[in-house]
């Protein structure tokens, strides 16, 4: 959102180490040779962690997620500054300088965290090793390393959305704010719906917050089933909370605006918390078909270290893609109208409002949409197609009410989920598009996320054994 002139920087130079031109070649080669130890050196430290069952426990869980931060802390600055070494070149571009900028905090925020949480492993180990396995249990170290990862997005974020602010050209043709026009309501109507979504977005939360709450004290629960609904939750509540208390708050305030870093925050956590959805139903997906096409073998194949990796890899992705979005939107000049046609700030939306050149945009849009929801839809409709299969060559009645209950649940949220997405892309209307898309929107955003909890809640007769335990308890306890 930087003013497309000549004073604007489209590129920056990187001045690089105070080395004379005569060493250039001898300092490449050591920094080269340094960079490649860093990798490789790491790298077998995660290989050996992963084949040695002997280092699977919470200290080597911990190191081998401090040698891939390592490893990617080292990729953020070196390849860049070897190449500008070997090219003699000293340009990086304002969408690379603001990656590297992100990225840079982002691995140096995690490195302090993992050793602040490899440094706590330690002081239970010494101090309190009698309920060292009690304490540092697998959902503990898991949960540690999620904060780390969720904080230390959260801590570059801030620092490169201030910084997209300062170098932006701060004059009175730039934007420093939108206007978000909202649900097409009339204005006697907006009490009423100020109630409504209210009342939707505190059941979205209560009700996925109960999900999570009870996953977590049921070890019936304690499967991989669940240890991914229970990630589903986590994200239905802050995909909801991106966008509903803004537009409630509007709603209320009767109030329009939104500020520049606010929009892109908005826009960035969307995308993540979507495209994470996405990929949390794809390996839900992939949970099931091993469950019912390869049921002898689905303790082996879906162990606690797959699960983890694929959460892991599936916060990753989304970090990456929305991270790709918003900084190439950081890149584009509004110089003109700032009405955006929505309750949030929708990417296409915004996109729209530019004076600058979205063909970059519009092209990363369809690649970036093919990796994290269409390639994700294909896997879940290849996956059903195997159970269906499955299902079939089962002659017995009772084992296809089997088949069909244990994926029914998952089922009914992705056709909830895709459904949306589906309607709004694929079926676009001609005339009031911007309400279609508005109300779209809405379902989901608010509607599917609050149903998950009731559709997990009462298809599921493990979730509805343990909440009766839940209130069981409280009736009897004194």
């Amino acid at each position: 959102m930087r003013k497309d002139n000549q004073s604007s920087v489209s590129e920056f130079l990187l001045l690089g180490l105070p080395i004379r031109p005569e060493q250039q070649d001898m300092f490449f080669l050591l920094f080269l040779g340094m960079y490649l130890t860093t990798v490789l050196g790491n790298l077998l430290i995660i290989l050996l962690i992963r084949l040695d069952s002997r280092l699977h426990n919470p200290m080597y869980f911990f190191l081998s997620h401090l040698a891939f931060t390592d490893v990617s802390f080292s990729s953020v600055t070196a390849p860049k500054m070897l190449m500008n070494m070997l090219t003699r070149s000293q340009s990086i571009s304002y969408a690379g300088c603001l990656s590297q900028v992100y990225f840079f905090l982002f691995c140096a925020d995690l490195d302090s965290f993992l050793l602040t949480s490899m440094a706590y492993d330690r002081y239970v180990a010494i101090c309190h090793p009698l309920h060292y396995t009690t304490i540092m249990s697998q959902s503990s170290c898991f949960l540690l390393v999620i904060v780390s990862w969720a904080l230390s997005c959260a801590s570059a974020l801030v620092h490169t959305l201030l910084l997209t602010q300062v170098m932006r050209k701060d004059n009175q043709s730039s934007v420093s704010e939108f206007l978000l026009l909202g649900l097409p309501i009339r204005p006697e109507q907006q009490d009423m719906f100020f109630a409504l979504f209210l009342g939707m977005y505190l059941t979205t939360v209560l009700g996925n917050l109960l999900i999570i709450l009870l996953i977590r004290l049921d070890s019936r629960l304690h499967t991989p089933m669940y240890f991914f609904l229970s990630h589903l939750a986590l994200t239905d509540i802050s995909f909801s909370s991106v966008t509903a208390p803004k537009m409630l708050m509007n709603m209320l305030t009767k109030s329009q605006s939104i500020s520049y870093a606010g929009c892109i925050s908005q826009v960035y956590f969307f995308l993540y918390f979507a495209d994470l959805d996405s990929f949390l139903l794809t390996s839900m997906a992939y949970d099931r078909y091993v469950a019912i096409c390869h049921p002898l073998h689905y303790t082996t194949i879906m162990s606690q270290s797959l699960c983890f990796l694929l959460v892991i890899v599936s916060w990753a992705l989304s970090c990456a893609g929305a991270l790709v979005h918003t900084l190439l939107l950081a890149c584009l000049s509004f110089c003109g109208d700032n009405a955006i046609p929505h309750f949030f700030c929708d990417l296409s939306a915004l996109l729209k409002l530019s004076s600058s050149d979205t063909t970059v945009n519009n092209l990363v849009i369809l690649t970036v949409g093919s990796v994290v929801i269409t390639l994700p839809f294909i896997c879940i409709l290849v996956s059903y197609g195997h159970i269906g299969a499955t299902i079939l060559r089962v002659r017995s009645t009772k084992g296809i009410y089997k088949a069909l209950s244990t994926c029914g649940s998952h089922l009914s949220v992705v056709s909830l989920y895709y459904g949306a997405i589906i309607g709004l892309y694929f079926f676009p209307s001609s005339s009031n598009s911007n309400e279609k898309n508005a109300i779209v929107a809405v379902m989901y955003t608010l509607v599917t996320p609050m149903l998950n909890p009731f559709i997990y809640s009462l298809r599921n007769r493990y979730m509805k054994g343990a909440l009766g335990n839940i209130f069981s308890k409280g009736t009897c306890s004194p």
